[in-house]
Parts: C-alpha cells; sequence; structure tokens
C-alpha cells in the first residue's frame, strides 16, 4: 500500500510517499477492522509529531494521520464493541492512534462511527479527531450545561470551529478569540456570538463586556502560558478552563487565592494516549448527541482544502501558516 511517512524529523518537505506492505486483517477477537482509506484528516498533533515534539504511543504506527474516512473491507464485525451494527462494505469514520496517512489503516471498531446521511468521504474523515476532542473536553471534562457560555481560544482552528458548531448547536453562547479580523468575521459567521481579534483587542475586557461582569463559565484552551491567568480573571465563579494544547508554554503564574475563593477549576487531557474504553464512551455520546444533527443536515463540518495524499507536505505547510478556517483534509 501507498503510506506517507516521515522521512526524518522537520519541515513538511520530510514528508514522503513510499509503499509498504498491507495491514494484516486483524484477527478475531482484537476488536479491529481494516479500513480502506477514502480520505484522512490533517490535525495539528501531526505536524507536531512530524517535527519530532509529539512521541508515537507504544504499539502505534509511526505513519502520521489520527482519523480516516473509508470502506470497511476486513476485520472483527462479531466484536461486542461494534455497537452501531457495522457491516463489510459499509462507509466508516473513525479516531485511530495513526496510520491514517496511507491507503488501508487498522482502527479499533468502538472508535468508528458510520458516515452521516449524505457526507463526503471529506466531511467524513473532517470529523472524528475535533469531535472526539471538543466533546470530550467541553461537555465531558469541562461539564458545559444548559444556559452555560463558552470561551474558545483560537476560534478559526480546526478545533475552535468545531467547538462553535457543536456549542451553538447544543443551545450555548460561545465567544471566541483569533488573530485577524478576517478569521474573527468567519468565526461570527459559523455562528460565535462574539469573536475578539486577540492582537489588537484585551479579551479579559471583552469578555466582562459581553457578560455584564459575571465571566464565562468553560474556557477550552490551546495556548496556556500568560494566558491562564487572563483565562482565570474572565472566568465566571465555579468556572472551568479546560486545556487541549500548550501552543503559549507549559508554564504559568496564576492566583490560587481567585482559585479558591471563587471555586475554579483548571484541568486538561490529551485525547490520543487515552484508552480504546474511553474512546467508546465519546463515540457513543457523539452518535446520540451529534450524529442525529449531523444526519439532519443541521451540522457540518468545515473544510478549508482538500489536498492529493501524494502532496500531505503542502496541507502541512497550509496548517502551519495558520491561514486555515476549518479543517485540512487529504484525499487518497
Amino acid at each position: 500500500m501507498r503510506v506517507i511517512e516521515i522521512k526524518e524529523f522537520g519541515a513538511p518537505e520530510m514528508l514522503v510517499s513510499t509503499t509498504r506492505p498491507d495491514p494484516a486483517v486483524p484477527t478475531a477477537g482484537s476488536g479491529e477492522i481494516l479500513i480502506r482509506v477514502l480520505a484522512a484528516g490533517i490535525n495539528r498533533p501531526d505536524v507536531l509529531q512530524r517535527k519530532g515534539f509529539y512521541p508515537v504511543p507504544a504499539g502505534a504506527s509511526d505513519i502520521p494521520g489520527l482519523e480516516v474516512a473509508g470502506e470497511i473491507i476486513g476485520g472483527d464485525l462479531s466484536h461486542a464493541d461494534n455497537a452501531f451494527g457495522l457491516k463489510l462494505g459499509d462507509k466508516v469514520c473513525a479516531l485511530v492512534q495513526g496510520g491514517g496517512y496511507a491507503d488501508l489503516c487498522t482502527a479499533p471498531i468502538a472508535q468508528c462511527l458510520p458516515y452521516p446521511k449524505g457526507f463526503t468521504d471529506q466531511e467524513a474523515a473532517a470529523l472524528p479527531e475535533t469531535f472526539f476532542t471538543v466533546w470530550s473536553n467541553v461537555f465531558m471534562r469541562g461539564e458545559l450545561s444548559e444556559g452555560e457560555t463558552l470561551l474558545v481560544q483560537g476560534g478559526s482552528s480546526g478545533i475552535g470551529v468545531t467547538a462553535i458548531l457543536i456549542a451553538k448547536a447544543m443551545g450555548h453562547k460561545v465567544f471566541v478569540t483569533a488573530g485577524t479580523d478576517e478569521k474573527c468575521a468567519a468565526c461570527v459567521k459559523l455562528g460565535a456570538d462574539l469573536a475578539i481579534n486577540y492582537k489588537t483587542q484585551d479579551f479579559v475586557e471583552e469578555i466582562k463586556k459581553a457578560t455584564d461582569g459575571k465571566g464565562v463559565n468553560v474556557i477550552l484552551d490551546m495556548v496556556t502560558g500568560a494566558y491562564v491567568q487572563r483565562e482565570i480573571d474572565c472566568l465566571a465563579d465555579d468556572g472551568r478552563i479546560v486545556i487541549i494544547a500548550i501552543q503559549g508554554g507549559s508554564k504559568a503564574e496564576v492566583s490560587t487565592n481567585q482559585i479558591l475563593r471563587r471555586r475554579l477549576t483548571i484541568t486538561g487531557s490529551t485525547l490520543r494516549p487515552r484508552p480504546v474504553s474511553f474512546k467508546k464512551q465519546i463515540a457513543q455520546q457523539l452518535h446520540a448527541h451529534i450524529w442525529p444533527l449531523l444526519d439532519a443536515g443541521k451540522l457540518k463540518p468545515v473544510i478549508y482544502e482538500t489536498f492529493p495524499m501524494d502532496q500531505a507536505s503542502a496541507a502541512h505547510a497550509l496548517m502551519e501558516s495558520s491561514e486555515h478556517v476549518g479543517k485540512i483534509v487529504l484525499t487518497v
């Protein structure tokens, strides 16, 4: 099969097309299926892996790619984790631990979901990584509840756009930050109630104005560093900060007095190393709460650009430029 592998850690040009033996069809009892990949999503962790900053978990493929869409061509379909009755020939999108940039990919059946009605391969491939991440962090860990508000740092990213779409679909008020007026306008067009240009505006002041001084209930933070104290300043009492990336640095100085006095929570998670049993929970909750909205056409991923698989390096260059709004997808 054709794969895109990392020749050596470094620039996007280190992604090269080559061939490897086809993966074996998983043995019965493994709970895995074999997918003929038709499209694969690009994500920030892929870029970090290419640079050598994101070690591959033990047992995972060294081929990048954390989400795929395609056709089931083999595997353990009789496993108890096949909660959605998937069968040979069905089209699925799947969250995987690696190996997505390839013609064939294995995936735990617990992490596979059927294509929403009418979805293209590219649209289906744009779902797993960001939808699993947003649902597990905003709604499961952050416990965003009815009547509460959300602030997303980096609203124009793939994660940010998905957070806007899901939170608005669930009836929440959503505020975001972005780095240009154009990206802010794009976020508002997608449904954000307020988009703040973090380069020209103070997001703490803007959030306080927008919430009559109350602050927001949940913050999805991909920046951290110096942002954390400022986020504390614009949290409502009992508010929660959920950290999912550290693009602004891994260290922060914060006022623990505020955390104590106002009962604040600072938490975080990474999805890739979590066990299949946890990702199964996310898949089942997505299927119950979000897939009906996708099936009905009330919710759809935003795809900024697609590239042929052999142009993965160009897709990574675009990801690193941060010029995109939404998802970048490879097609096979």
